[in-house]
């Protein structure tokens, strides 16, 4: 309410600047009003009246100015006693001073919050006894202003802080609202980097990391055959070149986010029997492929995983199975779809390998069944030393509804 305000007080707003200036303004004018009717009416001790008013108004004036009164609620409490007393000279001298105490209750509520509400008691109370005293009678009329002004300025008083209150409330659930939200666009942004990181470690792992490995044992088997079967050696190159081709293909169509190239135009079971003619013309390995159940329609994401994951099963076979065939199947089983590659290798022990490494590689498996979790299937391996090994994927022809992707003819 008043500019005076300690700094423990709430902060003045344009609102409650316009509602100090009001106080200031109606202080003034009823010490002028009382100067005017004791002036005017031919009054006893009007030069006193005058200079009690002039004595408070000036006490006053001096409050906002000071800077301690801002600061300190003591400070605060001295100047509005030394205002009350100014105010109680003038009560003495003048009944039209009764009307200066109902802004007195708005400071008093204002600057003593713990004792503010007995000090407009004894305000209105003082307000009652000068009015009576001035008349030389006591009627309940005379109490009724003075004590109607202090409920309406408890009234008041009571409801501003309630509003305040509120509105600070208020703003601190925006502010933590504001908090919130840049926190959770924090974590999306920080989910969808590792979403996506997750993604393009796959991807690479599973087309441009097999395909440099693939590339690498060709040269290496053409490195053996030179000089003396240069026809056998050619041919490796060949088939490295082309294999370089085929990467390149997939790098441009990864770094687009298309579909792989070796789905265009075909379907699954289409693009899985290219894959295993392909190994087996690279490799010393043969490479069957096996289709069963009645082919049905299925969602990009899930042609690329099952590629994926042959691809990828089909390149750890090469590198360190040292199988001489192997077998891919897929398998439509009603709701479900299912690949499964099994080769006749070295095996290994699933419950004893090796931590993943960016030198010896290792992320193959973890990839893989990376994939199927993803699309709410499951992968599983079966192996042993010296007994092959078998590696399953199935996968529900019904995908989550958030992220079901169009399905592929």
């Amino acid at each position: 309410m008043n500019t005076a305000a300690p700094a423990a007080a709430p902060a003045l707003t344009p609102t409650t600047r316009a509602l100090a200036w009001c106080l200031h303004l109606l202080v003034i004018g009823l010490l002028a009003l009382a100067v005017g009717r004791a002036v005017t009416g031919d009054r006893p001790y009007a030069g006193l009246i005058v200079a009690a008013a002039a004595a408070c108004g000036l006490v006053y004036a001096v409050g906002p100015v000071l800077p301690g009164v801002r600061r300190s609620r003591r400070a605060a409490a001295l100047w509005l006693a030394a205002v009350g007393a100014c105010w109680l000279v003038l009560l003495a001298l003048s009944p039209d001073a009764v009307w200066v105490a109902f802004p007195l209750y708005f400071l008093q509520l204002h600057l003593l919050p713990r004792v503010g509400w007995a000090a407009v008691a004894a305000t209105a109370a003082a307000a009652i006894a000068g009015f009576a005293a001035h008349q030389h009678s006591f009627s309940p009329a005379m109490a009724i202003g003075p004590a109607l002004g202090a409920a309406v300025a408890v009234t008041v008083v009571w409801g501003y802080q309630a509003l305040y209150r509120e509105s600070e409330h208020r703003r601190q659930l925006i502010e933590e609202l504001t908090v919130t939200r840049a926190d959770l666009a924090a974590a999306q942004h920080t989910a969808g980097v590792l979403a996506e990181r997750d993604r393009l470690a796959r991807e690479i792992h599973d087309t441009l990391a097999q395909g440099l490995s693939s590339i690498q044992l060709l040269l290496r088997a053409a490195e053996r055959a030179l000089p003396h079967t240069q026809q056998n050696a050619a041919r490796y190159v060949e088939q490295a070149r082309q294999a370089a081709v085929d990467n390149l293909a997939e790098a441009r169509r990864f770094v687009a986010a298309l579909t792989p190239p070796t789905l265009e135009g075909t379907t699954l079971a289409g693009a899985l029997q290219r894959l295993c003619t392909t190994t087996s013309a690279r490799h010393r390995l043969t490479v069957r492929f096996h289709l069963t159940g009645d082919p049905a329609p299925l969602a990009t994401a899930h042609e690329v995983a099952l590629l994926r994951i042959a691809q990828s099963a089909l390149a750890n076979t090469v590198r360190h199975a040292q199988a001489i065939t192997a077998d891919v199947t897929l398998s439509y089983l009603g709701d479900r779809i299912a690949l499964d590659v099994v080769d006749d290798g070295r095996g290994f022990d699933p419950t004893r390998l090796p931590a993943p490494d960016l030198e010896a590689g290792g992320f193959g498996l973890a990839v893989m069944r990376a994939r199927a979790q993803a699309l709410g299937g499951t992968l599983t391996v079966e192996s042993a030393p010296g007994h092959g090994t078998s590696l399953s994927a199935r996968l529900s022809l019904t995908p989550p509804a958030e992220t079901e992707p169009e399905a592929r003819p």
